[in-house]
């Protein structure tokens, strides 16, 4: 039997140990969730998992990177079914939002993650999202939809609200009826930034979803 490539192998071990990491810091939270479970249910030692993700903080960071690239995976699936670039925005700015009524993702990335990593604005992750989102918003001010803004200040502004509107659901004592009032008020707060408010307006139906 051909013995596989090293790259192969060194790939092999770090989605093990970030497929079982991420299972448990989905359901028993990063605090509670044992480096021993990870490395036996891997069937590994915890040399591998020192070796690459140095520690309990690096593997969770790697499972975060994952996540966060998943869930830009379905929000450009999301933005990329309508046609109009303006309501795209809005679609993919609205989801964000709503994901955090997601077990995994509310605990992970919006618990856990600013405890465990600090501020979320410092993650390597975030320059990535304002840099799409300027792009986009750029698009649309030269297009004539977008007001008088500047689009990197936008962007960080709309990412920001993006980003609490998130953490508020996900510690909220009923998240459902956070994300509710948090993507009515996003809805008004994004059609500020239009050129011509009155003559686009938010999906009604997206609103009461």
């Amino acid at each position: 039997m051909a013995r596989r490539p090293r790259t192969q192998m060194i790939a092999e071990t770090r989605a093990k140990l970030v497929a079982v990491a991420r299972a448990a810091f989905g359901t028993v939270g990063y605090a509670q969730a044992s480096m021993d479970d990870f490395t036996a249910a891997a069937g590994l030692t915890r040399g591998a998992l020192y070796h690459h993700f140095g520690d309990k903080k690096g593997l969770f960071a790697a499972v975060i990177t994952e996540l966060d690239a998943e869930m830009s995976k379905r929000l450009s699936a999301i933005s990329a079914q309508t046609e109009d670039p303006w309501q795209g925005f809005v679609a993919e700015c609205s989801a964000y939002i709503e994901m955090a009524l997601e077990p995994e993702i509310q605990r992970i990335l919006f618990r856990d993650g600013p405890a465990v990593l600090g501020d979320p604005s410092q993650w390597p992750s975030q320059d990535g999202c304002i840099a799409a989102m300027r792009a986009t918003l750029i698009a649309l001010k030269r297009n004539g939809v977008l007001a008088d803004v500047d689009p990197e200040a936008a962007a960080r502004l709309v990412n920001g609200a993006t980003w609490h509107a998130s953490q508020w659901i996900a510690n909220a004592a009923d998240p459902k009826a956070a994300s509710k009032q948090a993507v009515k008020a996003f809805h008004a707060l994004l059609n500020g930034l239009l050129r011509h408010p009155a003559d686009r307006r938010s999906s009604p139906a997206r609103l009461n979803s």
